[in-house]
């Protein structure tokens, strides 16, 4: 039986924090289809996605991504994930020798949205990477990052680093952050972050001090919030636009 044919459940560690109830119905060969990209030795592509629920409210997706990085090229991919009720994005990453993976990634949930995001990066000596997740979620929603680096004996000289972290909204909202580092080399940089908690008041309250309004400060700190996971987008259209498409959305959600 092929792995398309299999449907992961919650105790598969790579499932966890998934929504069972919406796995159990999906079709085995979405769930298990990957997509592949191959970045050429020298090469570089930056890829952008805003994604937002569609017409069907109950469709959920699950998007599962392969990318081989050549001898020192690179590779950098930005999501913002605002839909539901269900969404995945999984990708798995392998670099050659002097490659490079950038991440930036932002969830945006509600009601009783579970957006995921799924990183698993291997490393070849002199290779880095660096993954920065940001999670705003409210009402019952919930915001996971499982982020994995492998760092093989052979594989020195490698910098990795993950960043994560989630403001609450609301009472009913969670976050999970699960990053593993798997090191077997001796001369490497390799450190991962992970904070949750709620949206800072002691900035509230100087700005609004300072004359700003409730609803305009709260705006510009959840900004500056999100900003951090596209900062690495080198196009200052390109990640002003990543922002406004990702503040649309947060808009949308809490009116």
């Amino acid at each position: 039986m092929s792995d398309a044919a299999l449907l992961p459940t919650t105790r598969d560690e790579d499932w966890r924090y998934a929504d069972g109830e919406w796995l159990a119905a999906a079709d085995p060969a979405y769930v298990g289809h990957w997509r592949t990209l191959d970045i050429a030795p020298g090469e570089s592509k930056s890829d952008y996605d805003v994604h937002a629920s569609g017409g069907d409210a109950t469709a959920g997706t699950v998007d599962r991504l392969r990318v081989h990085v050549g001898k020192g090229g690179r590779y950098a991919l930005f999501i913002t994930n605002a839909a539901g009720p269900y969404a995945r994005h999984e990708i798995e990453v392998t670099l050659e020798e002097g490659a490079h993976f950038e991440f930036g990634g932002v969830t945006l949930g509600g009601g009783d949205y579970r957006q995921e995001f799924v990183t698993r990066v291997n490393h070849a000596p002199r290779s880095t990477s660096n993954q920065v997740v940001r999670c705003v979620q409210w009402g019952r929603s919930v915001g996971n990052f499982l982020g994995r680096i492998e760092i093989p004996r052979d594989s020195q000289q490698v910098d990795a680093a993950q960043n994560f972290r989630a403001i609450l909204l609301e009472a009913g909202a969670s976050a999970n952050a699960k990053p593993e580092l798997e090191i077997f080399a001796d001369d490497v940089k390799a450190a991962h972050g992970a904070a949750i908690g709620a949206l800072d008041e002691r900035a509230a309250f100087y700005m609004a001090s300072r004359g700003i309004a409730p609803h305009v400060a709260r705006k510009l700190l959840l900004r500056a919030f999100v900003a951090d996971a596209f900062e690495a987008i080198a196009d200052d259209a390109m990640r002003e636009h990543m922002l406004e498409q990702t503040l649309e959305r947060l808009d949308e959600g809490l009116l």
